[in-house]
């Protein structure tokens, strides 16, 4: 590129998406091409626009849409946390790798769609915005789709993490043990004499509290695993509310 000169700096929040030498909060030069927006600029860097809280050039919050030209001084910031949009009530959808964050959100409660099977970036993307749903990835090539309605990175490869990450970050109402973790739909009481055709003859001797899935009819009882999910809701409640 043969364009005007800016210098660059990313807070440390943003620094992983960034090459070393543009880490440590020095602002780095860079050379433009003279027409693209800021936004493609900061993009082209590796952060993707869904972790930018704002862009502010020479002391002043600018769109990404702004033309740099030389000599600006632009310093690239994190989204502000709790992360707030408007127009929609807080759904989100997960892509095909984060199948254990989805099944945990829906535990609590979260409306929380997502596709077991790869479906492409291009599909993901319309889906979000034909739905209205915060799109949740660890794909920066995704996160960069123009046709999301938003989307958010995850930051951590682990389960747990990823799940304070995204609570932290959203804060969406926590309202437990209400959706089926397996296909996000809502849950209603059952009487075991409605459900005994689905339960193996141990769980309807053992057990006599169920909830179905008015969705795909899944029937769920506080059986061996429910300790351990227990523990997540507790810890995440404590935490976030609930």
């Amino acid at each position: 590129m043969n364009g005007p000169e800016i210098f660059v700096s990313v807070v440390p929040e943003l620094e992983l998406f960034v090459p070393h030498t543009r880490r440590g909060g020095a602002a780095v030069p860079l050379v433009t091409d003279g027409v693209s927006t800021l936004g493609h600029v900061i993009e082209s860097l590796g952060v993707p626009l869904t972790e930018v809280g704002a862009l502010v050039v020479d002391g002043r919050e600018v769109a990404v849409g702004h033309i740099p030209v030389a000599g600006e001084r632009v310093e690239v910031r994190a989204v502000v946390r709790p992360q707030r949009f408007e127009g929609a009530p807080l759904r989100f959808l997960l892509d095909v790798h984060l199948g254990t964050l989805a099944r945990r959100l829906r535990l609590l409660g979260v409306d929380s769609a997502y596709e077991s099977t790869d479906i492409g970036d291009a599909a993901l993307a319309t889906r979000s915005a034909d739905e209205r749903r915060v799109m949740l990835s660890r794909d920066r090539g995704l996160l960069r789709r123009r046709e999301l309605w938003a989307g958010a990175y995850v930051y951590s490869d682990r389960p747990d993490e990823q799940l304070r990450d995204v609570l932290g970050r959203f804060t969406p109402e926590l309202r437990p043990w209400t959706r089926c973790t397996a296909c996000n739909g809502l849950l209603k009481e059952a009487r075991k004499e409605d459900v005994a055709d689905r339960l193996e003859g141990g769980t309807r001797g053992t057990y006599d509290v169920f909830a179905q899935c008015r969705a795909c009819g899944r029937v769920y009882w506080r059986g061996a695993h429910h300790d351990r999910l227990e523990g997540i809701v507790e810890r995440a409640v404590a935490e976030f509310g609930g």
